[in-house]
C-alpha cells in the first residue's frame, strides 16, 4: 500500500495550530494541518485583540522567532495601545484591538501561501501508535493520515460543553461541534485528564447603544506595531469605550445566581483565575458598587460589540435584563449571549520542555490541551510544538528557550515544572528577569534563534546587525560627548532638575528621572549626531543608561542561576534511593522528571533543603 507520509500533523486551526503549522512547514517540513472546520482557521474565539500586560511581550518573541501572529496582528489592527507607559519599561505592554473578521482571513491566506502545507477538514477521533510512538491520525470519517509527529491543539473541544443557564450542550465553541475520542484514546495510552472552565460574554448589535452615557478610549497617538518586518502601522483607529455597572445591575445578576452552572457548582471544573465572571466578580468583590466593562467592536465595518468584562453564564433572559440596566444599555439588543464552556486537558507536567509528551514519542501538545488560557500562551505553545516536530522529523536536536531568554521560555517551565490546575495565564511578575526580557529587545534576544531554527530570513538577521552595531555607536557617543550649560539649563529648570555649573558627559544628564534622549533637542550639535538613529535605537540607548544598575543586577542574577541550570540530573535518576530527600520531593521528581538542578528547584514541593540533598549527591 503506498503510504503519504508527513513530517508533521498538526490537530486543530486555533492560535496553537496556526503557529504549529506556519512554523513546520515553513521549515520546510512537509505539514497536514487537520481541523474541524476550514472556514474558522485562526478564529478569536473570545475578544478581538492581541496582546496586553505580558501577553503583548509574548506577541514580540514569536515574531522576533519568525511566527506570524505579530504580523497578522499588525495587519488586521482596529487600534494600537501601549499599556503602562507610566511604569518602568519592564512593564510597557503592547495591546492591538483586532478586527476579527480581517484575522481569520488573514491567517488563512497566510497559511495557504506555504507551499509545503496541506489542508484537510474533518474531526481527528483517534490517534495511531504503536511501540509508544506516534504514528499518525485516523478522521471521522475513517481516513487514516500518517505522520513522522503529531501536534495536538484541540483548544477548547475536547469533550466541549457549553452552558447557558440551565441548558447545557456538547461543543467547542458557539455554534460548533465538541470533539470526541481523542481523550480516551490518550488516558487508554496512560495519560491523566481533567477539566477546566472558560466563559465567554455577550455579543450585542452597537447601533442599539448609546455612547454618549461611556467613556471613549482612544487609541495611541503615535500608534507603534508588534512586528519587527515592514507591517504597517494602524491608520484611521477605532475608539473603545468604557461603561460601569451599578448596585441595580448587581441586584438584577443576582436573581439568577442559583441558575448559574458557573456560580452554583453545576460546574465543578476550575476556571480561569484572572478572568473571572460577571457573577463571580460581584460575589468576590462584594464592597464594590460597580466593575468596569469595556465595549469593544468586532471588526471595522460591523456593528457587533464584544462586552468585554461580561462574561457569564447565566441565563439569557437574566443577561438580558441586568445589562440594560448599565447606563449606555438601555435599549440593548443581543446578538449571542453569553456563555461557559467545559473541556478536558492534560496536565502539563506529562510533558517534556520540547513540549513533546514523555508517554508516546513524537507527539507533542499545545494550547489549552495544556491547561493554559489566551490566545497569545496558545500560540507560542503552538510555535515551539510546530518546531520541535519539524526538528524531530529531520532528526535535529530540539530548540527550548530558558527563563532568561524569553517569555516563552517561563511560560513553558511553569507548565513543566509546576504544572496547572486553573487555566494559567502569562503575567510580568512570573519572570523573574523581566527587566531582561522586555517587549522593546525581544529581536535582540530572539532574533538569532529565529534564524538558526530557518524561520527568519538573512535579511532580517542583517537588519539586526546593523542594529546592534548603531546602539553600540549612539551609546559611544552618549558616552564620549559633553553638554554645555548655556545650551541645556533653560530646559533643565523647566523639568524641574538641578543646572549645571560645568560641562558634563550627556550621559550623566539621560540619568536623569524625566529627561528623555529627544531633549537634546536643544543642543544642535550633539543632536546632529543623535538624531540620524532610528527611535528603535534612541529607545533602546535611553532604557540601558536609565536602568543599566538594575540591569546588571538581573544579569548577574542569571549568572549565577545558570550554574544550576549546568548541574545535569542523569536520564532516569532513581529518587526513592536518596532517603534524605522529603517523600513529596521523590514523588515529584520521580514524576516529573526534571533534567537540571535548576528545574528540580522550581518543582512545588521540592523544598531548598531537598535540593541541597541533590547537590550533596551530584558532587557539589
Amino acid at each position: 500500500m503506498n503510504i503519504d507520509l508527513y513530517d508533521v500533523i498538526v490537530v486543530g486551526g486555533g492560535h496553537a495550530g496556526c503557529e504549529a503549522a506556519a512554523a513546520a512547514a515553513n521549515r520546510g517540513s512537509k505539514t497536514l494541518l487537520i481541523t474541524m472546520n476550514l472556514q474558522t482557521i485562526g478564529q478569536m474565539s473570545c475578544n478581538p485583540a492581541m496582546g496586553g500586560v505580558a501577553k503583548g511581550q509574548i506577541v514580540r518573541e514569536i515574531d522576533a522567532l519568525g511566527g506570524l501572529s505579530g504580523v497578522i496582528s499588525d495587519e488586521t489592527a482596529l487600534q494600537f495601545r501601549m499599556l503602562n507607559r507610566s511604569k518602568g519599561p519592564a512593564m510597557w505592554s503592547p495591546r492591538v484591538q483586532s478586527d476579527r473578521w480581517k484575522f481569520a482571513e488573514e491567517w488563512r491566506l497566510r497559511l495557504e501561501a506555504i507551499p509545503t502545507l496541506d489542508f484537510f477538514q474533518d474531526m481527528v477521533t483517534s490517534l495511531i501508535v504503536e511501540d509508544k510512538k506516534v504514528k499518525g491520525v485516523v478522521s471521522g470519517i475513517g481516513k487514516s493520515f500518517y505522520g513522522k509527529t503529531v501536534v495536538l491543539t484541540n483548544g477548547t473541544f475536547l469533550n466541549g460543553l457549553i452552558h447557558i443557564g440551565e441548558k447545557n450542550y456538547g461543543g467547542g465553541r458557539a455554534g460548533e461541534r465538541a470533539a470526541t475520542g481523542i481523550t480516551k484514546d490518550l488516558v487508554d495510552l496512560g495519560f491523566e485528564y481533567g477539566r477546566m472552565k472558560t466563559g465567554t460574554p455577550p455579543r450585542v448589535d452597537g447601533r442599539s447603544l448609546d455612547y454618549s452615557k461611556f467613556e471613549e478610549q482612544k487609541g495611541d497617538e503615535v500608534p507603534g506595531k508588534f512586528s519587527y518586518t515592514d507591517t504597517k502601522i494602524t491608520d484611521q483607529q477605532m475608539s473603545c469605550w468604557i461603561a460601569y455597572t451599578n448596585p441595580e445591575v448587581h441586584d438584577q445578576l443576582k436573581t439568577g445566581f442559583d441558575r448559574s452552572p458557573m456560580y452554583n457548582g453545576s460546574i465543578q471544573s476550575i476556571g480561569p483565575r484572572y478572568c473571572p465572571s460577571i457573577e463571580d466578580k460581584i460575589n468576590r468583590f462584594a464592597d464594590k458598587d460597580r466593575h468596569q466593562l469595556f465595549v469593544e467592536p468586532e471588526a471595522r465595518g460591523s456593528v457587533e460589540m464584544y462586552i468585554n468584562g461580561f462574561s457569564t453564564s447565566l441565563p439569557e433572559e437574566v443577561q438580558v435584563a441586568s445589562l440594560k440596566k448599565v447606563p449606555g444599555f438601555e435599549n440593548v439588543k443581543f446578538f449571542r449571549p453569553g456563555y461557559a464552556i467545559e473541556y478536558d486537558y492534560f496536565p502539563p507536567t506529562q510533558l517534556q520542555h520540547t513540549l513533546e509528551t514523555k508517554l508516546v514519542e513524537g507527539l507533542y501538545f499545545a494550547g489549552q490541551i495544556n491547561g493554559t488560557t489566551g490566545y497569545e500562551e496558545a500560540a507560542c505553545q503552538g510555535l515551539m510544538a510546530g518546531v520541535n516536530a519539524s526538528l524531530k522529523a529531520d532528526n535535529k536536536p530540539a530548540f527550548m528557550l530558558d527563563r532568561n531568554e524569553a517569555y516563552i521560555g517561563v511560560l513553558i517551565d511553569d507548565l513543566i515544572t509546576k504544572g496547572t490546575e486553573e487555566p494559567y495565564r502569562m503575567f510580568t511578575s512570573r519572570a523573574e528577569y523581566r527587566l531582561l526580557l522586555r517587549q522593546d529587545n525581544a529581536d535582540l534576544r530572539l532574533l538569532r534563534l529565529g534564524h538558526q531554527i530557518g524561520l527568519v530570513s538573512d535579511e532580517r538577521l542583517a537588519a539586526l546587525v546593523q542594529k546592534e552595531a548603531d546602539i553600540k555607536e549612539l551609546l559611544k557617543i552618549i558616552n564620549k560627548e559633553s553638554v554645555d550649560p548655556s545650551e541645556i539649563n533653560h530646559l533643565l529648570k523647566e523639568l524641574g532638575s538641578a543646572e549645571l555649573n560645568q560641562k558634563v558627559k550627556a550621559k550623566s544628564i539621560l540619568s536623569r528621572p524625566n529627561f528623555t534622549l529627544n531633549h537634546f533637542s536643544c543642543c544642535p550639535l550633539l543632536w546632529e549626531k543623535i538624531n540620524r538613529f532610528s527611535d528603535e535605537v534612541k529607545e533602546q540607548v535611553e532604557i540601558e543608561i536609565k536602568y543599566s544598575g538594575y540591569i546588571n543586577k538581573e544579569k548577574d542574577n542569571v549568572e549565577k542561576a545558570q550554574r544550576l541550570s549546568d548541574l545535569k540530573i542523569p536520564n532516569g535518576f532513581d529518587y526513592f534511593k536518596l532517603e534524605s530527600l522529603s517523600m513529596e520531593a521523590r514523588q515529584k521528581l520521580t514524576d516529573i522528571q526534571p533534567k537540571t538542578i535548576s528545574q528540580a528547584s522550581r518543582i512545588s514541593g521540592v523544598s531548598p533543603s531537598d535540593i541541597n540533598v541533590l547537590m550533596v549527591f551530584m558532587g557539589r
